[in-house]
């Protein structure tokens, strides 16, 4: 989508737009030549994390825009009252704000603590309520107000809460905020409107929960679309553009823009659907695959009974295939259950290789499933990542050495 100046000298406030999605909107809004308050915690350079506010700002004001960076706590109330008056005062009013900041945790009712559990209302649903409220009396006295939530349509059915009910309801709790307000707010004429991408986007954070693998980048799409989709959005008349749960995909279409494919990160590649989307969004015919429907597709298929022979030829098989620079790389304990049978596979680096049939409580990590999704898994036809993800895979303990399991199974399968 082509800039045209709409934005110039317009005053936008993002949470958490430091990296991501939220700082491709502020670029592309800073395009027009806009003035851009970045409000994120990260000041300082992430070990695993690109982006802080002052490299963000760097970005935006060589976009063309001016930009002020404020390190914000979006759970600290007096934190974010003071971000927008300082905006206001800095940029001399508010005319757009964008709900981007989002925390997230894919994990069941019994595995999420209670501290994920707060971080992720917190930020979520209270974040966006409250940066709301406090933006309001500002947005008030703009010509053409818009807040914008980074958040699903209201899809209630039990797939989307099975697998991760605080999570969902985190990012639902955003989506009500578009419902309510949008009818709260619209005599005063400020719209309140939900952006959502239909397919998976390559960010930092899918780099972080995807291992950073080429495979996986090529099935998501550039944090473009959502820039390009949301600098349309914002940029409609506020009173009569209201209340809409967006795809960015349909909107993109919408307004004339037919190269799809200009998003990709690999053009031409099969994608993934995100979350919390129609069943109408998987079934349009193209190269969108709906993997959640892919590994849920019949959730009565394996017997919850383990194969108990051919799972134990299979860890007899990884067990020949852990050489040592493998067992350097792996350097932990990770176990294993397998429709209720357990397995332990130790690749410390410090002690000898163990690959056995045991139940153990000293594990980095244990990775619960059934045995048919194992036997997909170990054979290259399903990435632990979409099993995670499709609530087939269950992790307790630490993810980022569950996704080291991938490398044991890519082992073993060269070895087929």
């Amino acid at each position: 989508m082509l800039n045209t100046g709409v934005f110039a000298g317009k005053t936008i406030f993002i949470s958490g737009g430091s990296r991501g999605i939220g700082k491709a909107i502020a670029v592309k809004l800073a395009k027009d030549g806009a003035n851009v308050a970045i409000a994120a915690k990260t000041v300082d350079i992430h070990p695993k994390l690109e982006g802080t506010i002052y490299s963000a700002a760097e970005e935006v004001e060589k976009a063309g825009g001016k930009c002020l960076p404020i390190q914000c706590d979006l759970r600290d109330e007096e934190a974010v009252k003071n971000a927008l008056e300082k905006t206001v005062n800095h940029f001399g009013g508010l005319d757009v704000l964008v709900n981007n900041a989002s925390a997230i945790s894919l994990t069941g009712t019994e595995e999420t603590t209670m501290k994920k559990y707060d971080l992720m209302h917190t930020i979520n649903t209270r974040g966006t309520f409250m940066c709301s409220k406090y933006a309001i009396p500002h947005l008030k006295k703009a010509l053409n107000p818009h807040i914008l939530n980074l958040s699903p349509p209201l899809v209630m059915t039990p797939k989307w809460f099975k697998n991760h009910v605080a999570y969902t309801m985190a990012k639902y709790g955003m989506s009500m905020c578009v419902l309510g307000m949008s009818h709260e707010l619209k005599d005063v004429g400020i719209a309140v409107n939900a952006l959502w991408p239909r397919t998976a986007i390559w960010t930092a954070a899918m780099a972080m929960l995807g291992g950073t693998n080429e495979e996986m980048a090529n099935k998501c799409r550039k944090v473009d679309i959502l820039s390009d989709s949301a600098y349309g959005i914002l940029s409609k008349n506020s009173k009569q553009f209201t209340g809409n749960f967006v795809i960015d995909e349909d909107f993109l279409l919408s307004e004339g823009i037919q190269d799809l494919n200009q998003y990709a990160v690999k053009p031409g590649h099969t994608l993934m659907l995100d979350f919390f989307l129609p069943e109408s969004q998987s079934n349009k015919g193209d190269n969108v695959v709906d993997m959640y429907a892919d590994v849920n597709s019949n959730e009565t298929q394996s017997s919850g009974v383990s194969s108990d022979g051919k799972i134990d030829k299979i860890f007899a098989g990884i067990k020949a295939s852990i050489s040592d620079d493998l067992k350097k790389d792996i350097n932990a304990c990770l176990a294993f259950v397998i429709s209720g049978q357990n397995w332990l596979i130790d690749a410390n680096s410090s002690r000898p290789l163990k690959v056995e049939k045991t139940e153990t409580t000293s594990a980095d990590v244990t990775l619960i499933t059934d045995d048919e999704t194992f036997e997909k898994m170990v054979r290259g036809e399903l990435k632990p990542t979409n099993a995670f993800m499709a609530g087939k895979l269950k992790i307790k303990g630490n993810i980022s050495v569950a996704m080291k399991a991938e490398k044991l199974f890519s082992s073993f399968k060269s070895k087929l």
